[in-house]
């Protein structure tokens, strides 16, 4: 009993005396990408967080002005990380693929409420039961994201949106409601499915500017792969083609790992043919 105690007592010693040692070691310091902000919505009654990548010549070229790339799911165990690392690989000077961007990554609270809207389907209500939230986090996007952001940042008019499955939901709605919010838009495995596809039955607002439309799905099933494809035929067919528009089928993709590799074919595909 003794021993065991001791034993005990000297592990929790040791581990202190290591912590203790890394905290003093001056050839140590933390890897900084950007920062994360924390503001009160309004719209949403809730404290939001914005995890935000900056790109190196920010501190540096204070004069500059960057384009923003607005990320769905953008918590720091989501997605953000690893998009903020295509940016910034995507920018390098010997790559050029994509302009030095701020990424915006907008991290949920309850991604099944605020990336749908209101649903007809029992099924959906059983299995989403706090959804129906989308107007209003569209709105919080519209009126206290994007002023945040343009307030606290050197940013440019350009902006992006990436969404993937509910996000991708989320992003065609707002294609379809509010395009002006965005410039270009990166939609990856849309979950159109929702509300027995109502989504796909409405008819696109005109689009008074030009914008950048990229679909994506992977290997996901008939009906996941079936829903990305009819959007993409929507738009091609009835939209006023005041923008380009383009398809990739990742067929080694699944649902998990699709967003990574359309996201890298949606920079090439968007930010290259506007050089």
């Amino acid at each position: 009993m003794y021993l065991k105690k001791f034993t005990a007592l000297f592990f929790i010693v040791l581990i202190n005396v290591c912590c203790f040692a890394q905290e003093k070691n001056p050839n140590k310091k933390p890897i900084t990408i950007g920062e994360s902000v924390t503001f009160p919505s309004k719209i949403l009654n809730q404290k939001r967080t914005l995890n935000i990548y900056l790109p190196e010549s920010y501190s540096k070229e204070t004069s500059k002005k960057y384009p923003v790339i607005y990320l769905l799911d953008g918590s720091m165990d989501e997605d953000f990380i690893h998009i903020a690392g295509l940016v910034q690989f995507g920018s390098f000077s010997w790559i050029q693929m994509v302009p030095e961007s701020i990424v915006v990554g907008i991290a949920n609270i309850d991604r099944k409420h605020d990336f749908t809207y209101p649903t007809n389907n029992k099924k959906d209500k059983e299995d989403f039961p706090t959804t129906g939230g989308s107007s209003k986090f569209i709105a919080s996007v519209e009126k206290e994201v994007q002023p945040f952001i343009t307030k606290n940042y050197r940013t440019t008019d350009t902006k992006t949106l990436i969404g993937q499955s509910l996000g991708g939901l989320l992003a065609t709605e707002i294609l379809f409601k509010k395009p002006h919010l965005f410039d270009n838009y990166i939609i990856v495995s849309p979950s159109l499915w929702w509300d027995d596809e109502s989504l796909l039955k409405m008819k696109p607002i005109t689009f008074k500017q030009q914008k950048s439309i990229f679909i994506a799905v992977g290997k996901e099933g008939p009906i996941m792969e079936r829903v990305a494809k009819e959007l993409y035929y929507k738009l091609n067919i009835e939209g006023e083609r005041n923008y380009t528009l383009d398809f990739k089928f990742l067929e080694a993709q699944d649902h998990g790992d699709a967003l990574h590799l359309a996201v890298y074919g949606a920079f090439e595909a968007i930010f290259k043919s506007k050089k």
